[in-house]
């Protein structure tokens, strides 16, 4: 299960996070919850594989809105990185950064359960 600890000792701002629900420790804990197994990061997968440039930044820019308001930043960092590349139309290296996102995703997926 998910503790407030264990977010700290993954990067997560929760401080930050905590006062983006209102102060609400419990639903910043259950939105957290949910991050994992949003189903935005197989489409975001799906489109770089397909070299679907547009779809990609779409998928990466719902990614960075959630991971930033949660200020899940060892998450977000890398989801933001290749949300510019995308904006931009650059397409190059982002499996270096789709296997550092699936590894964080990974990694707060552990912590979830």
């Amino acid at each position: 299960m998910v503790t407030i600890d264990k977010l700290k000792d993954f990067g997560a701002d929760t401080a930050e996070g905590i006062a983006r629900c209102a102060g609400k420790e419990s639903l910043y804990l259950r939105l957290v919850g949910t991050i994992p197994q949003n189903k935005t990061f197989a489409a975001l997968y799906d489109a770089v594989s397909a070299g679907d440039c547009e779809a990609a930044f779409q998928a990466a820019h719902g990614l960075k809105g959630a991971l930033g308001n949660l200020s899940l930043k060892p998450l977000y960092e890398p989801v933001l990185t290749l949300t510019e590349k995308l904006r931009g139309g650059d397409m190059q290296d982002t499996e270096l950064l789709i296997t550092e996102i699936e590894t964080k995703r990974k990694e707060l997926e552990e912590l979830c359960l």
